[in-house]
């Protein structure tokens, strides 16, 4: 194996096994059902996704909400991100349970977060940082749509 297909390979494996530590020390699936009621019950009129869960699979996103089943999907690389992010985007995942697609009506239930903004703000930031300085965060962060999604 070339030396740069190595480092890609234990890069990816670093970054695998360190959001596993990451999203463990933030509470397991558990903590993150859990806090994602409390956002419900606080923002979203108590709407509850059957599962609530960190994924090692997200490619590009930082969360995702099937509609269908009830369940929403956080990338464990989000457990290093502030709260207020994490809260932000359990808030626009468990706005799908409501509001399908991303219409005035899905944001203006995503703006109940008090923090929305703020978060959109660090995530779009994120994304510039992967798009314009590859090398200092991990490519497969970049996906977040323009308007403010997760």
């Amino acid at each position: 194996m070339p030396a740069a297909d190595e480092e890609q390979v234990v890069a990816a494996l670093v970054d695998r096994v360190s959001g596993a530590l990451r999203a463990r020390e933030a509470g397991g699936d558990a903590e993150l059902a859990r806090r994602a009621d409390v956002l419900a019950d606080t923002y979203l009129g108590g709407v509850r996704a059957r599962r609530v869960r960190w994924s090692a699979r997200m490619g590009r996103r930082h969360g995702s909400c099937t509609p269908a089943d009830g369940t929403v999907r956080i990338s464990r690389r989000v457990a290093a991100y502030p709260q207020y992010v994490l809260e932000y985007i359990l808030v626009h995942e468990l706005a799908h349970l409501q509001v399908p697609g991303h219409s005035a009506a899905f944001w203006e239930l995503v703006a109940r977060y008090p923090q929305a903004e703020r978060a959109r703000g660090f995530l779009e930031g994120i994304d510039h940082n992967a798009v314009y300085d590859p090398g200092g965060y991990p490519q497969d962060v970049v996906g977040t749509n323009r308007q403010g999604g997760a």
